[in-house]
């Protein structure tokens, strides 16, 4: 017989398990109370007071920092907690800038929602005066702050210490002073932030926004002189129709395909094609390494936070670092190089722009190294969030749109291709490859389930290469990737390829998807959509995508040749000596 635990919620008994608080229990029970600074991912804060619940002998507390007790009597909406969120709302209100018509999160920010909610339509306290507002900040390439629309709920700050382990945002001043900020309050473009975007990805109003190229991208595409071709990351697809009432983890990158083109893009292509060509470079520089014995372990580089933090906090470690670009800066490359030629248009007159999950990826294609003669080989980047609003502001019915095919030959992939949008999935896409590479022998079971999963904790799998013994490590944050990078520096490390992403649960969570912060099973559901579409493909081993081979043949010759590094191969940077890292 086990033991039932249950509490009673507005007169109505509740079973409760493991949930580690009041709130989660309530949500759990179908009912809810508004919150700003809880985020289920991160540590319970308690800052905002909106959750607050009555409860029959302890009185007001906040139902996200107490855990469940059996037998409590819970009240949600009395006289008091309603007075209380109310109070609370009118002094956020009073303290913050009403421009909401012109706000990025304006129709998503939670203080506009509650608001309304709540009724508010007069504020009984002194409102911020003109005189008293705070220059916003536009210096990072990725996230613009705008401390007038700060809420004080920290949910910045635990993301980036929590998730990065680097405290990049934190507290200054104290009392009606008090402000979120950079260190020492210098602007986010001048301290060593990675642009990951966690931090606008669950700030709850607009303080913390994507920096938006969308009228820029917009004016390439009504200029009659240009040609304007684009590409999307695998983990785009299986969020861009959240934004549309769609699913979470639904695969919608043929709709994506036919909204592009009704938007006004020449070419549409997928980079997926290019994280199969990732594998090829990638695969082979592994096993060369592993033959050779040097730069072990082999760290991945396909998330440019990952290699920021390399370069600002471990340069010692660049030479780890694999030194293929990134799947979007293959690819861009190869179309700067080639397209023009197909379709009898200068390079000069050809926009190459980037759909990605990640902030960061605005930060990558602004790196001198990822340029050729002055010009980036992306020419801009939009996060999926932006390319949504393009599509509403457009006028495209993204549900009813019939779905259609990218462009050839870059639009054909592998499943291996897919799942780079995952947490795992590089690793999983390379050991696919390496191990038909190394043995020349089939791979019968391409399903490696044990690198697999959203959680930020780390994942070994060992592999037997015909008698070479090793071991692949993944993990997301870079605060799960600083522990490994001390078991290297200690001489404990016993892995031979290190796969890291940045954000929690992969590409999958970047921080230019739809709104997931506040349901964290959101991310394993798009993980669960990439995986399903490796499963359906024909195709799920990145050597032998067709359009993949004819590249090689008819240019590159073989994966890590001369002409493969001049095209798809990089060089890192030490930020403090200057220097370059040649790995």
């Amino acid at each position: 017989m086990t033991d039932k635990k249950t509490l009673f919620i507005d007169g109505k008994e509740v079973e409760f398990s493991n949930e580690p608080n009041l709130l989660e229990v309530i949500r759990k029970a179908g009912m809810n109370v508004p919150t700003f600074c809880y985020r289920p991912d991160l540590t319970s804060f308690g800052a905002c007071r909106m959750c607050v619940v009555e409860i029959e002998g302890r009185g007001i507390q906040s139902s996200c920092t107490m855990p469940p007790e059996p037998g409590l009597k819970i009240h949600l909406n009395t006289e008091r907690t309603r007075r209380i969120r109310r109070t609370v709302l009118e002094l956020l209100l009073a303290n913050h800038d009403k421009n909401c018509l012109t706000c990025e999160k304006s129709g998503n920010c939670e203080l506009q929602q509650y608001a309304e909610e709540y009724g508010i339509r007069k504020i009984r306290y002194p409102e911020k005066q003109l005189d008293e507002y705070l220059p916003i900040d536009d210096s990072s390439p990725s996230i613009v702050r705008d401390p007038n629309k700060c809420i004080l709920c920290g949910a910045c700050v635990r993301a980036c210490t929590e998730f990065q382990g680097h405290s990049v945002l934190g507290f200054a001043n104290r009392g009606s002073k008090t402000l979120v900020q950079p260190m020492n309050g210098r602007p986010l473009g001048q301290v060593d932030c990675v642009n990951c975007g966690q931090c606008a990805a669950v700030c709850p109003t607009g303080a913390l926004t994507i920096k938006s190229d969308v009228e820029k991208v917009w004016s390439e595409i009504t200029n009659p002189n240009k040609t304007v071709v684009v590409q999307m990351a695998p983990a785009t697809r299986v969020a861009i129709g959240e934004m549309f009432g769609l699913e979470p983890g639904e695969n919608s990158i043929g709709k994506m395909n036919a909204a592009l083109r009704r938007i006004g893009f020449n070419y549409i292509f997928d980079t997926n094609f290019s994280a199969d060509l990732t594998i090829m470079e990638e695969a082979t520089e592994f096993l060369g390494r592993l033959k050779s014995g040097n730069n072990l372990p082999l760290f991945t580089s396909c998330c440019p936070a990952w290699v920021k933090y390399l370069e600002d906090r471990h340069p010692d470690m660049l030479h780890h670092l694999s030194s293929c670009k990134s799947p979007m800066s293959m690819l861009s490359p190869v179309l700067a190089e080639f397209l023009p030629k197909q379709i009898n248009i200068s390079r000069d007159n050809l926009v190459i722009v980037g759909i990605m999950p990640c902030t960061a990826k605005k930060y990558e294609c602004k790196r001198p190294e990822l340029s050729k003669n002055g010009r980036p080989d992306t020419d801009y980047v939009l996060t999926t969030q932006e390319l949504g609003r393009m599509i509403k502001e457009a006028g495209i019915n993204f549900n009813a749109i019939d779905p259609e095919k990218a462009d050839s030959p870059y639009g054909e992939y592998s499943g291996a291709g897919t799942i780079f949008g995952a947490s795992g999935g590089v690793a999983e896409a390379a050991v696919r490859t390496a191990y038909e590479f190394a043995t020349s022998e089939p791979l019968e079971n391409v399903d490696i389930k044990q690198l697999r999963g959203t959680s930020n904790r780390c994942r070994d799998i060992e592999l037997d290469l015909k008698g070479t013994k090793l071991t692949v490590r993944v993990v997301s944050t870079l605060k799960e990737a600083e522990k490994s990078i001390q078991e290297i520096k200690s001489g404990k490390a016993k892995f031979q390829m290190l796969e890291v992403m940045a954000c929690p649960g992969g590409c999958i969570n970047g921080g230019g998807q739809p709104r997931s912060y506040d349901d964290s099973k959101i991310k394993e559901e798009r993980a669960q959509g990439l995986y399903k579409e490796d499963a359906e493909l024909s195709l799920r081993k990145s050597h032998f995508n067709p359009s993949i081979r004819k590249l090689y043949n008819e240019y590159l010759q073989e994966p890590n040749s001369h002409k493969a590094h001049e095209l798809l191969h990089t060089i890192y940077k030490d930020k403090f000596t200057g220097s370059y890292k040649d790995v």
